[in-house]
């Protein structure tokens, strides 16, 4: 339900004909929805096990879909021989893992042409869902890890939760701030599901008054995820 949702985003600001560019495009599962929309896509990860992954689903989609691939860091953007692009996205956290958003914004301006819109999906750092699941478990520590300003460390990185306001500091001057939606406010957390998941109607119902509220305040303070959709100027 989530990915679905970044999913509407998408399909509202990309059109057949479009070339996309994706960051930390994982396993593929978004580039080739995007595909088999008719857009051109580049999608990129850091990681050579996700991009074969990848490649394994490309190749086994019918109707020769218009994805490409390739190794790519957000830290090394800027400096990467593509572009300019109709749209870029980067969903589930990717902009969670840099150390400089601003930085990684602004490369990522570099890329796209005039009037091109950007879909950024990130960890928010307050998410009462998270607070009384881990509280509930008696974990004080994980409930409120994305408050530390530090960051978490996790896999040999450090995972960064940026609040909205600083992901419209860190888009200015090279975009405009369009639309801020929530993913994961009213609907509960994927660590959740296996627990949650045995309530598909209550699901369900909460993801329909999220999508139907989705960019109404204080929602997207509140998420687990906010998705930012900024305007190249």
């Amino acid at each position: 339900m989530m990915r679905a949702a970044v999913w509407a985003r998408c399909a509202s600001r990309f059109a057949a004909g479009m070339r996309v560019l994706e960051m930390n495009c994982g396993t593929g599962e978004d580039a080739l929805w995007l595909a088999h929309r008719g857009i051109a896509v580049l999608a990129t990860d850091v990681s050579p096990a996700m991009l074969q992954v990848a490649g394994k689903k490309l190749a086994a989609s019918p109707g020769g879909a218009p994805v490409s691939f390739a190794r790519l860091a957000w830290e090394d953007l800027e400096g990467f021989d593509a572009g300019p692009f109709d749209g870029a996205l980067s969903n589930f956290g990717g902009l969670n893992c840099v150390s400089d958003l601003p930085d990684a914004v602004r490369a990522l301006a570099t890329k796209l042409r005039p009037g091109a819109v950007a879909i950024l999906c990130i960890m928010g750092p307050a998410v009462p869902w998270e607070w009384g699941w881990f509280l509930a478990q008696g974990k004080p520590a994980a409930a409120f890890r994305r408050l530390r300003r530090a960051g978490v460390p996790w896999s040999g990185i450090t995972v960064h939760y940026p609040s909205i306001a600083a992901t419209r500091r860190a888009a200015a001057p090279g975009f405009r701030v369009l639309r801020v939606s929530a993913i994961g406010a009213l609907l509960p957390p994927p660590y959740t599901e296996r627990r949650i998941g045995r309530y598909p109607r209550l699901i369900a119902a909460l993801n329909r008054v999220e999508r139907r509220f989705e960019s109404w305040w204080p929602l997207p303070l509140l998420a687990d995820h906010y998705v930012v959709e900024l305007e190249r100027v």
